[in-house]
């Protein structure tokens, strides 16, 4: 179950007169909950309903359901996640950082509460796949937030973080239309997200700005890949959209744009 899709999204909105940039800009502040399109209204109301739904997810879903009596240490565990999409985590990492705040939650416990957060929708978590030993790997998954509107209504929506949420969204429209998913891992290097669909395999980066300056940093991982599957960079800028090097580079929000993932 998941959230709309930038196209849902933007068929939702073809009254409005808002153009695909501006419509982009309110998804990636509020996500595709479907309810947004019912409501209609100001970004704080908005934010609120967010909030909201939050707050009935964690009571009904995991809170009831779980009989969970430390509310406040699940509400830090979820905190943290939020803060860190996109970024791969061990449930060391997570107790390492209760532990900093004067709390102590094993290993153990922490796999629980995460299994009951992606029962409940509020999370999704992605393995990695090692390209060069064509294997799942068992550590150092990645978790995105099922919708990036909730995530920015309990950290509050921070540009600083357009990077992981890019990323978020990438890895949700290729779960949405149908995709398996994996982070890839190649030697030290990592690619964003390899996906698969009827036999074919796409590896696929995403930046928010390509330049001269950092194009060789963010298409090495892809170079070095020596399969023939397709590579593709996701960028917002069209700066340097085209074929870089036998690597297709395209516009993130045009990608998203299409009903049908088009590679």
């Amino acid at each position: 179950m998941f959230p709309l899709s930038f196209d849902e999204f933007l068929e939702f909105r073809k009254d409005s007169a808002d153009d695909i940039h501006k419509s982009f800009d309110a998804f990636l502040k509020f996500g595709g909950l479907p309810g947004l399109h019912e409501l209609r209204a100001s970004p704080q109301a908005t934010t609120q309903y967010l909030n909201d739904v939050f707050s009935s997810v964690l009571l009904k879903d995991v809170v009831s359901r779980y009989n969970i009596r430390d509310t406040e240490l699940l509400n830090r565990i979820i905190q943290f996640i939020f803060d860190n999409v996109g970024s791969t985590f061990s449930a060391k990492t997570i107790s390492d950082f209760l532990k900093s705040q004067g709390r102590k939650l094993g290993v153990e416990t922490i796999y629980n509460y995460l299994d009951y957060l992606e029962n409940a929708f509020v999370i999704e978590r992605v393995k990695r796949f090692d390209i060069k030993g064509k294997k799942y790997l068992e550590t150092q998954e990645k978790i995105y937030a099922a919708d990036v509107g909730i995530r920015n209504s309990v950290l509050g929506y921070r540009p600083a973080d357009i990077a992981g949420i890019l990323e978020n969204l990438v890895y949700l429209n290729l779960r949405q239309k149908g995709f398996r998913v994996f982070v890839g891992k190649n030697g030290t290097l990592e690619v964003n997200f390899m996906t698969s669909k009827d036999e074919a395999v796409l590896y696929l980066q995403v930046c928010c700005q390509l330049a001269p300056g950092n194009l060789e940093r963010e298409i090495a991982p892809l170079k070095q890949i020596k399969d023939n599957y397709p590579k593709l960079v996701l960028t917002l800028s069209d700066l340097m959209t085209g074929d870089i090097e036998g690597i297709k580079v395209r516009n993130l929000v045009d990608f998203l744009a299409e009903p049908i993932a088009n590679f």
